[in-house]
């Protein structure tokens, strides 16, 4: 067997020069283990600093940061706002915080996503925990918890003079000429520490690798665009994107407490979405994080308040137009008005917990928090025809708060055995102002009129459990199981977004698939009961082989799926209710669901020392299937079977990685919204790295064979034309979004 392997250990060992390296993703990276971990280790992947210095030059996405982690895909959107799926289930059913605050997204398509208000170069560790959730971190969720969180503080020794540090980097990407940078700064004492983080990026289209459309010329929209521009058959419309982020970060520790501050402001002035019919023209944020930690005798407290406020607008971008209300003419002065769409997002948190150790076998686990958020979503007048004179009320002082309360036990019976016990209780209440269109005829005044006269006050008692045990008997072999019932109220967009006009249903939607939506007022929150389950066998030291294997089995009860809308109006007729192709017309319901699958992750150690320094072999297979049990269709974008296998090496200063992601064809599609199939294909991935001193250099090639392929989460292509008639007038219905060509990247970071 190893005389079988030496060519391939050879080839890697000898990459360096050619720049396709980065460091391989070992299974001590995602697993953590502790003394006393706040969950049990085989429900937790955790990446630290070296596992995601390798990524960073590749992405302006930190979503797409979790992509080495089972189970985790993403659902296409902006270039730097991807939704992670996981086990079928994203967006607000996973609870995904940022530096401890729960960000919710303040857009009807869900474009300013929580993961979208950090940049990678931001990001210090990421951890997710999968299955069986502990109620200290789960909560108006029903799958996996994510927590995101930027490097922490650092002091200066005792004794020694104030810790002066920073870095600068750079980074270029081949397709789209996508380029930016980032500059970090510390300055220290033993006490007190304030730093710096700052990051750029930007964008413009990428290319598929090859024509998946005809060529095009967008006409012009703005005046200063006099004859508008060329859209090539393998361009990706409306993929370009810019983003900016500050944050400033200030900390002050006392013996065994510690005191932060953190302040973040964030500019987006455009991203433009290619499965939705609008654009990002703007998306401003400002946030305040102060968090206390400390560890006493009996144990140790942290608390926490934030508040976030965001405001977010859409508009038409470069590659899509609108016709004028009026006339039905193109536009080509800057009279035309578009469609303004503006929306303001208030969010405010507070959490406590605290870790009383009760004994060396049990740890108890208590606390409480509470979010208030306000939201409103208006669209201005435009024009003088349908959409005048009023302003479009889609969420008027909409309201959503949570108090919760939790409380778990860990005991450590023995060496061989650990178990967790948790309870969660919490009261969502939710309220909206009346609405109105945008006059007294048009988008069914008759469903204002309706809404407006409805109880639109909400309130849900959820309940939360959680029942997990775990057992080692031996240092080669580790076993867990357990089942968790996680509760999820509907978000305001899916209660109290009202009017059936077309317009207005398009406009409600985080999916992607370019169909519309309303919303529903009888919606009760999601039930889910998952059973759970994971085996890890290892060697000793955990460092030569390793196998993981994790199954699951979700069934939600009153899962918010869709239905067509059905009503005399003209966008819900008997033929929206037939239709077996095109976009259309859909309201959220309660319905039953069900989820199951596996993931499987492992290791091996090929060589460990000699001429071709370590060389490391791992693969992760992931297998999810979602099936809608009221109706018999299947649940939309749901990853198919997928797999990675990756061979890397480590000789000094570089790192070679060979990467193989292969993805099955996805035929269960969701028939209720004309879910589009997709093809299986193979992708293969050259990445690489070099540090020297105080200097890194990754460098790489993504899809190393221009293999032309559709991501089965990518969504519906709505990136250009006439997007709000119904159709993408110049890319009919069917054609899906395709995943990027081949495009080279380097990325340069220096300490200093």
């Amino acid at each position: 067997m190893k005389s079988r392997l030496k060519p391939l250990v050879a080839l890697l060992a000898a990459c360096p020069w050619y720049g396709f390296a980065a460091e391989i993703p070992m299974l001590e990276e995602i697993v953590v283990s502790a003394a006393r971990p706040q969950y049990p280790p085989l429900g937790v992947s955790s990446l630290g600093e070296a596992a995601l210095a390798p990524l960073r030059a590749s992405t302006s996405d930190a979503a797409s940061l979790l992509r080495d982690i089972p189970g985790v895909s993403l659902y296409g959107a902006g270039g730097v706002s991807s939704l992670p799926s996981m086990h079928g289930l994203a967006d607000d059913r996973l609870r995904i915080k940022v530096d401890g605050m729960d960000l919710i997204s303040a857009c009807a398509n869900h474009m300013n996503s929580p993961l979208s208000y950090i940049d990678p170069a931001n990001v210090g560790s990421v951890k997710v925990v999968a299955g069986l959730t502990p109620v200290s971190v789960a909560g108006d969720s029903i799958g996996a918890s994510i927590a995101v969180t930027s490097a922490a503080p650092e002091f200066a020794r005792s004794g020694t003079t104030p810790l002066l540090k920073g870095q600068a980097g750079v980074f270029y990407r081949s397709n789209g000429d996508a380029y930016g940078g980032n500059l970090s700064a510390t300055i220290a004492g033993e006490k007190l520490s304030m730093t710096y983080n700052g990051a750029t990026a930007q964008a413009g289209n990428y290319k598929a690798a090859k024509d998946f459309k005809a060529a095009d010329v967008v006409p012009a929209i703005r005046a200063q665009d006099k004859v508008g521009h060329a859209l090539a058959g393998d361009e990706v419309a409306s993929s370009h994107y810019k983003s900016i982020n500050h944050a400033l970060g200030f900390a002050l520790r006392h013996e065994h407490h510690l005191a932060e501050l953190k302040l973040g402001l964030q500019d987006i002035p455009y991203q433009a979405w290619p499965n939705q019919r609008m654009d990002m023209t703007g998306n401003d944020s400002t946030q305040i994080n102060l968090r206390y930690a400390g560890e006493y005798d009996w144990g140790a407290l942290e608390a926490r308040v934030y508040n976030e406020k965001t405001r977010h607008k859409m508009q038409f971008g470069e590659d899509k137009w609108y016709w004028y209300p009026t006339n039905n003419t193109l536009p080509n002065t800057a009279t035309t008005p578009g469609m303004p769409m503006d929306t303001e997002g208030d969010n405010t948190g507070a959490r406590m917990v605290a870790d009383l150790a009760l004994s060396g076998r049990d740890l108890v686990r208590v606390g409480g928090e509470f979010q208030r958020y306000r939201l409103k979503d208006w669209w201005e007048a435009s024009g003088t025809g349908g959409m005048a004179p009023d302003t479009f009320w889609n969420i008027n002082n909409g309201e959503r708060d949570r108090l919760g309360l939790f409380a778990e036990w860990e005991a450590r019976w023995n060496p061989a055995w650990f178990t967790l016990l948790g309870a969660r209780g919490e009261r969502v209440d939710m309220n909206t102002g009346t609405v109105q269109g945008y006059n007294a005829t048009s988008f069914y005044p008759a469903e204002a009129a309706a809404f407006n006269a409805s109880d639109r006050a909400k309130t849900d008692h959820n309940l939360d459990l959680t029942v997990l045990a775990r057992h080692t008997p031996d240092a080669t072999r580790t076993f867990e199981f357990g089942y968790a019932r996680k509760t999820r109220s509907p978000n305001l967009y899916e209660r109290y977004a009202w009017s059936t006009g077309g317009m207005a249903m398009r406009m409600v939607n985080w999916a992607g698939d370019g169909n519309g939506y309303v919303g529903n007022l009888d919606l009760k929150p999601e039930v889910a009961h998952t059973l759970s389950a994971a085996a890890d066998w290892h060697d000793d030291a955990r460092e030569r082989w390793g196998v993981k294997v994790s199954p699951y089995f979700t069934y939600v009860d009153d899962y918010i799926d869709a239905r067509r809308c059905a009503s005399a109006n003209a966008n819900c007729n008997a033929a929206n209710q037939t239709a077996t192709s095109g976009f259309v017309y859909l309201q959220f319901v309660n319905q039953s669901a069900r989820l199951y699958g596996v993931d499987i992750s492992g290791n091996y150690t090929l060589a460990d020392s000699g001429p071709y320094g370590r060389v490391i072999a791992t693969g992760m297979v992931s297998y999810t299937r979602g099936e809608n049990r009221t109706s018999g269709d299947n649940l939309y974008n749901i990853m198919p079977l997928n797999a990675k296998l990756t061979v890397g090496n480590k000789l000094g200063a570089w790192s070679n990685t060979l990467e193989w992601l292969l993805v099955q064809g996805k035929e269960d599609v969701s028939q209720v919204r004309n879910e589009l199939k997709t093809s299986g294909y193979g992708l293969l991935n050259l990445r690489g790295s070099y540090e020297w001193k105080q200097v890194r250099l990754d460098f790489g090639v993504e899809n190393l064979l221009n293999k032309y392929y559709v991501h089965p989460l990518g969504g519906a292509y709505t990136g250009q034309g006439q997007t709000m008639s119904g159709t993408a007038v110049t890319v009919p219905w069917g054609v899906s979004v395709p995943g990027m060509g081949r495009s080279l990247y380097a990325g340069l970071n220096v300490k200093f």
